[in-house]
């Protein structure tokens, strides 16, 4: 008997014994293996990122050298289902702001010039608009006409000065950084608005005619188009057109009111009461000037910026805006390398009290001139050379929003 439990315990012992040597080698495995998989995850992300950056290198290769047009249809059909919305901003953040520093370190101050415009500034005829020289605030050398408002003459009104154009260089940082203002005299014309045949409502199955209404066209009275907000994936910003919402109004947001009478009003959406004969309502971002206070600074207003793909606020870019004056006369405002400050500033200068942004990024934003010529028929230009002609698609079908200007 002591025999069979001498048997038992040597067995239990050497039992023991095995389970501790397979626990001691078996954790360093374990360890191992799990070091070998955050390895392969680290590798995972580099190549990813790798990837992402190469292929933003070459869609802005391609962005400068061939159709832009074509570089951002890639950008969105391709680049951000692959990289995701937020990684695209980021990498756009690191192209567009090396590229500004870039121009910073090479700036040659003999190589700016001066945006050229038709027409003349002898402002001589009969106008509502306020053409008092802006001031200028910044310690470059000024160019030719800068600040200086030129009228730009519209067959539409041979004996009225209704638009007028000029620039400014609204960041002291940067003397390259040129923003183009054009001032409208709503009291003549009628602002209206259009959803894209697919931003900002086609996501959730509302796309809108992407295009200027058939009676506009037809009446030879189009005077000018110029872009919109955001596309959906980029905060999905209400839009309302002829009772049909594209998408619902969301507080916190810089948003243009047009009433079937021609008034315009731009205010920070706080779910008030809009009042009746709305014509169409369009939000982008947080407002930028509310009652002659540029809000840029606001850290809430930073927080709510892109809503979906935050950091568009840091970006120096190419952006738009439009603002109202006191007298309620349009002002549209598009550059390059500026941030909302920046261009809030530009849009102030002019006399804007309330204004928001639209669009940023150069094949986004535009501003075409329309001249009619017969049965329905349009001679278009755009504002500045540096700018994509986007006036076939406004006249026969645009994926994006935009508004359009006529005269009463």
């Amino acid at each position: 008997m002591k025999n069979i439990f001498d048997a038992i315990k040597k067995a239990r012992s050497n039992k023991t014994i095995e389970e501790n040597f397979s626990q001691q080698v078996r954790t360093p495995i374990i360890s191992q293996h799990g070091r070998i998989k955050s390895k392969i995850k680290i590798k995972k992300w580099i190549k990813v990122l790798v990837l992402g950056l190469a292929v933003l290198f070459i869609c802005m290769v391609l962005l400068i050298k061939f159709d832009m047009n074509e570089v951002a249809i890639l950008t969105d059909s391709v680049l951000r289902p692959v990289v995701g919305d937020s990684n695209v901003i980021w990498l756009e953040k690191i192209f567009f702001n090396a590229s500004d520093k870039f121009k910073q370190i090479t700036f040659n101050p003999n190589s700016v010039t001066a945006p050229q415009f038709e027409g003349d500034a002898s402002n001589s005829g009969k106008s509502n608009l306020d053409l008092t020289p802006l001031r200028i605030n910044n310690n470059f050398k000024s160019l030719a006409g800068e600040g200086i408002w030129q009228n730009h003459p519209l067959s539409l009104f041979p004996t009225q000065e209704v638009m007028a154009v000029t620039f400014v260089r609204s960041d002291p940082q940067r003397p390259y950084s040129i923003t183009t203002l054009v001032q409208m005299d709503m009291s003549q014309m009628k602002l209206g608005s259009v959803a894209g045949t697919q931003q900002p409502g086609g996501p959730v199955g509302k796309p809108g005619p992407g295009v200027v209404p058939n009676n506009i066209i037809d009446s030879g009275k189009l005077i000018a188009a110029f872009d919109g907000g955001f596309q959906y994936k980029d905060g999905a910003y209400g839009m309302i057109v002829n009772n049909t919402t594209y998408l619902p109004l969301k507080n916190d947001l810089g948003t243009l009111v047009g009433y079937k009478d021609g008034t315009l009003k731009i205010f920070d959406y706080q779910g008030q009461s809009l009042g009746n004969n709305i014509d169409f309502i369009r939000q982008n971002c947080p407002i930028l000037i509310n009652n002659g206070e540029i809000t840029t600074t606001n850290q809430r207003d930073k927080k709510l910026w892109g809503r979906l793909a935050a950091g568009t606020v840091d970006i120096y870019t190419w952006r738009s805006g439009i603002g109202l004056t006191a007298k309620g006369n349009l002002i549209f405002a598009v550059g390059n390398n500026l941030t909302p400050a920046t261009l809030a500033a530009a849009l102030k200068s002019a006399g804007a009290v309330n204004a928001i942004q639209l669009d940023i990024n150069p094949i986004w934003v535009r501003f075409n001139i329309f001249e009619p010529n017969g049965f329905g028929k349009y001679i278009s230009s755009t504002l500045t050379k540096d700018l994509q002609d986007g006036s076939k698609q406004y006249l026969n079908g645009y994926q994006k929003d935009f508004f359009y200007v006529y005269k009463k």
